[in-house]
């Protein structure tokens, strides 16, 4: 049975529960848009849930942030990830994109159940990463300059570390 969550915004005005079949915050992002909405050492970590099972209280309080995407060539697009966020406190909630629809990703800072510890880490999107930021790569961590080969759950299958 996944892990059942909870998790709320700072001023309490949104709170939320989801279930979670990866519970373990290991991934973390240095992209400019995870760092500068959610990160506040300089990255932010995000888990997955099943959005079928998301439920939500407060939700007029909820604004939804489509970063705009900076694109190598020079042209810019708006992401399709939906960030949403308390529109009273700022505290950023989690991310729906209608390229899994099937997902929520909630921030890992978010969520008020007590977390499994992670025994190593993805560094992720490192390219993007600014000079002040120096990340503690443990002995075991992989390191990405832009994405991870495995997916969270395919991280999380290969671990042991799904829950059924």
């Amino acid at each position: 049975m996944p892990l059942h969550l909870e998790g709320s915004c700072h001023c309490r005005c949104v709170t939320f529960s989801v279930a979670s079949h990866t519970p373990v915050p290991y991934q973390l992002c240095y992209c400019s848009i995870c760092r500068k909405t959610a990160g506040g050492g300089g990255y932010a970590i995000n888990i997955m849930g099943d959005k079928s099972s998301l439920v939500v209280k407060g939700e007029k309080a909820i604004r939804v942030y489509q970063a705009e995407i900076n694109e190598e060539d020079g042209s810019c697009r708006k992401s399709k990830g939906q960030r949403n966020f308390c529109g009273s406190c700022g505290a950023a909630l989690w991310l729906w994109d209608p390229t899994w629809p099937e997902l929520v990703h909630p921030f890992a800072s978010i969520i008020d159940t007590a977390l499994p510890n992670a025994s190593e880490r993805t560094h992720l999107m490192l390219r993007f990463k600014p000079h002040w930021v120096v990340p503690k790569i443990g002995p075991k961590d992989k390191t990405f300059d832009l994405y991870p080969d495995a997916s969270i759950e395919e991280w999380h299958r290969e671990r042991g570390l799904w829950i059924d």
